[in-house]
């Protein structure tokens, strides 16, 4: 059996994810689909609308076969090392292919911005320096560059969406950590990643599903998810009265930017430039989480980044250890169907990291970070019951077994 294997968050599944999952199978012709999923918190730095195992469970009801967590060190990160936990992890668990969406559609542009990378490192990276001191954000200081500098030269990738920015990434981790995996890509259907309106063709950004809602109604998306999707949100929400956004956490948030000192503040990951002072100034006046984040946010310091910042003061993560986990030592299982059942039991022999679907005594240390993750996210829930059960899940909950 042959894998190909897929990078999501799933915050929701909705249509445009069975569209990938289905084109993924379809377009390599292998057997089985791997999607390595960021667990409570993402990449963008915000709480996942619903659990892992929810999101897995929605997953397994729409064509993919086997869910892994990508680490809580890899999950909420800027793209590079968000790519390269990814592509590390599909390759240890014997993935010949990896399909990603992207705006372009094509493997060739990436193809050719990469070798172009190669050739011209030095000049790039004096490229992106200038702009990122002239107060540009990194991904814009990034796209920018390759525009200046490939323009006439080659088949141009527009890496101002967010898509084909991401989509390169993983390419240029491929290239660097597994040379052996083929790498396909289908063009992103209908809405933009950030675009926040419903689509009418019923394949709507993940954006827009959450906004929508929050400010109207569950029923309001119906049709832009798959019915097993909608189905296991509506379980949820009956299960803990709530999704899960930042607002929940907020209070705690604020406790822990004016209870320690900015010297403090700094040890915490991506905690950088002197960003704390800004703040703890921020975070003395403003009552609400999102007032907070427009009074912090600049140019430089975008919406994402400092939501990443604040997931790894929420959490605790502190700049050691998060340095010391950036290689993958494990692989964790949230779960399958029969066919991703068939496809471990005739490969697990050969995986380059260990298969844990269990935690023990044994291995609770090397996934501390997942599990202090879980616990903290946990804390958002209000229903007290819901929120014990969740907190127990990572050791009570076995890998989810579809069909």
């Amino acid at each position: 059996m042959k894998a190909t294997g897929i990078v999501v968050e799933y915050n929701p599944f909705h249509n445009g994810h069975l569209l990938h999952a289905a084109e993924s199978r379809r377009s390599t012709g292998n057997d089985v689909v791997i999607a390595v999923m960021s667990g409570p918190f993402l990449q963008r730095g915000e709480p996942a609308l619903a659990s892992k195992w929810s999101r897995t469970r929605m997953a397994l009801a729409s064509g993919v076969d086997i869910v892994i967590e990508l680490p809580f060190p890899y999950a909420v990160q800027h793209a590079t090392h968000f790519a390269a936990g990814s592509v590390q992890l599909l390759n240890s668990i014997g993935c010949s292919s990896l399909c990603f969406g992207s705006e372009d559609g094509s493997v060739k542009p990436f193809v050719d911005t990469v070798k172009w990378r190669r050739d011209n490192q030095e000049v790039l990276d004096h490229q992106i320096q200038y702009y990122s001191k002239r107060g540009l954000s990194y991904p814009s200081a990034v796209a920018q560059s390759y525009e200046d500098l490939t323009s006439g030269q080659l088949n141009r990738l527009d890496l101002s969406k967010p898509n084909n920015m991401l989509g390169l990434q993983y390419m240029e981790a491929i290239e660097q950590y597994a040379p052996a995996i083929r790498p396909y890509t289908i063009k992103r259907q209908s809405s933009d990643y950030h675009d926040p309106l419903l689509h009418e063709n019923k394949i709507s950004s993940a954006t827009s599903i959450r906004k929508t809602i929050s400010e109207s109604s569950l029923a309001a998306i119906q049709d832009h998810v798959p019915a097993p999707s909608y189905k296991e949100l509506s379980a949820y929400y009956e299960q803990t009265g709530q999704f899960h956004s930042w607002t929940h956490y907020w209070p705690v948030l604020q406790h822990l930017i004016l209870t320690k000192s900015p010297q403090e503040l700094g040890n915490y990951y991506e905690m950088e430039e002197g960003i704390q002072y800004r703040l703890v100034e921020a975070a003395k006046s403003c009552q609400s989480f999102n007032s907070f984040m427009e009074a912090v946010k600049t140019k430089r310091y975008t919406w994402t980044r400092i939501q990443r910042i604040l997931t790894h003061l929420l959490n605790g993560s502190k700049k050691e250890e998060i340095f010391t986990h950036l290689t993958p030592s494990y692989l964790r299982l949230l779960g399958m169907n029969e066919k991703g059942r068939n496809y471990l039991q005739q490969h697990k022999k050969q995986f380059s990291l260990p298969l844990i679907s269990r935690i023990g005594k044994e291995n609770e240390q090397l996934l501390r970070l997942d599990i202090r993750a879980g616990l903290v996210y946990a804390m958002g829930l209000q229903n007290r019951k819901a929120r014990q059960q969740l907190m127990d899940s990572d050791f009570k909950q076995p890998p989810i077994i579809f069909g």
